[in-house]
């Protein structure tokens, strides 16, 4: 009963927004009068009102029927990026395979130098970057397309399979020298940026991967990789990692100590090796002998350079055996213990220094062994 109340106040209500209207006209001296009933006015109103609806509905539908074909575009140009690579390379061997044939073989002449700069003790494994989908991908697509040309397809996908595995392993290996410089107290950073900053030349080679010279990024990332981990490695071989003689005793310290001609306090910035005069003394690690002479208060004295900012003094020598410019590997004797300059007694002074500035030697002579023990522990080898 309130229901139809209501539905009648409303129809009412709606009736009343639309009275019949009366309009008159005159033509010709005469008048005329037009009523528009109310029932008329609200059928031409709902008619606009359906109208209205429809053209908005329309509008809504071309709205989102742009937005689905932009989406659409969007994935589709989405989805050929992803086989661009591939696609290219169906083109580039449907339209010459001579040419395909001179663009691996200047791949593989990239990959053989890579390989050659490596040490020996180099194994492969994991990815860095996942081609195995893309190179199937365009394996598949080339012997569809150009079936002579298969056999050209594998070896490209063999070899984008040699590049990741490694990158990876130049990666890992950068990252174990990285590592074990931390262990010893060195910035890795300020090792790589030493090596950037060297002084260094010589002509532009462009290295490239096709015809045009360009340079697949895969192959310039294996580059880049293996610059970091050879100057890594080459920066951890410069540590010291030899005790530089045969001793009997260490007589002192590296620190504060009381002076043994006055008795005083005194800073004594090396580790003193007591042996019998004449005893080999031996290069702490590999390096450059920058120094041969004498030193105020040293006595007879060598110098080595590790690179990087490290470097090795040996003094109170009794003989020389070695001379500026000569490359010494870790080990090797460089002269003989003796009593020169001010010292009470045949001993070495060994001191470590740091862009100049004397460091206590001892964790690098205790730690340094274990840490690339620990470093070169894991036998490698490359594999293909």
């Amino acid at each position: 009963m309130i229901q139809s109340l209501r539905n009648g106040d409303w129809g009412r209500r709606v009736k009343s927004w639309f009275p019949d209207r009366e309009f008159f006209m005159r033509s010709e001296g005469q008048v005329r009068f037009i009523t528009i009933s109310s029932r008329v006015q609200m059928a031409m109103a709902g008619a606009v009102l359906a109208a209205l609806l429809a053209w908005g509905g329309s509008m809504g539908a071309m709205a989102w029927s742009s937005y689905s074909d932009a989406a659409n575009r969007a994935s589709l140009i989405d989805r050929e990026a992803k086989v661009a690579s591939s696609e290219e390379r169906v083109a580039a061997y449907r339209k010459d395979i001579g040419q395909v044939r001179d663009d691996l073989e200047r791949r593989q002449s990239f990959l053989e130098d890579m390989v050659a700069s490596l040490p020996a003790d180099v194994k492969s494994s994991g990815k860095v970057s996942d081609s195995t989908g893309e190179a199937a991908k365009t394996v598949s697509k080339v012997s569809m397309a150009v079936p002579e040309a298969k056999g050209l397809a594998q070896m490209e996908a063999r070899q984008l399979a040699l590049v990741e595995r490694l990158t990876h392993f130049a990666d890992w290996r950068a990252n174990r020298a990285a590592a074990a410089l931390k262990k010893l107290g060195l910035d890795p950073k300020r090792v790589l940026n030493k090596v950037e900053h060297e002084a260094m030349g010589g002509p532009l080679e462009r290295p490239s991967t096709d015809a045009n010279g360009g340079m697949d990024p895969r192959f310039e990332r294996l580059g880049l990789s293996l610059a970091r981990m050879n100057a890594l490695e080459q920066g951890l071989a410069g540590v010291p990692q030899v005790v530089p003689a045969h001793f009997t005793r260490i007589s002192s310290t590296f620190g504060f100590r009381r002076d043994p001609f006055t008795g005083g306090g005194a800073m004594h910035k090396g580790l003193d090796f007591v042996a019998p005069k004449g005893t080999p003394i031996l290069a702490a690690a590999q390096g450059t002998v920058t120094f041969v002479g004498q030193i105020r208060g040293y006595g007879n004295v060598v110098e080595i350079s590790h690179g990087n900012g490290l470097s090795t003094r040996y003094a109170h020598m009794s003989a020389f055996h070695s001379h500026v410019g000569e490359k010494v590997s870790a080990g090797e004797v460089i002269g003989a213990i003796g009593s020169t300059g001010r010292s009470t007694g045949p001993h070495l002074h060994f001191e470590v220094r740091i862009n100049g500035r004397a460091v206590n030697p001892r964790p690098f002579l205790e730690q340094a062994p274990d840490v690339l023990k620990e470093v070169h522990s894991v036998p490698q080898r490359i594999s293909q």
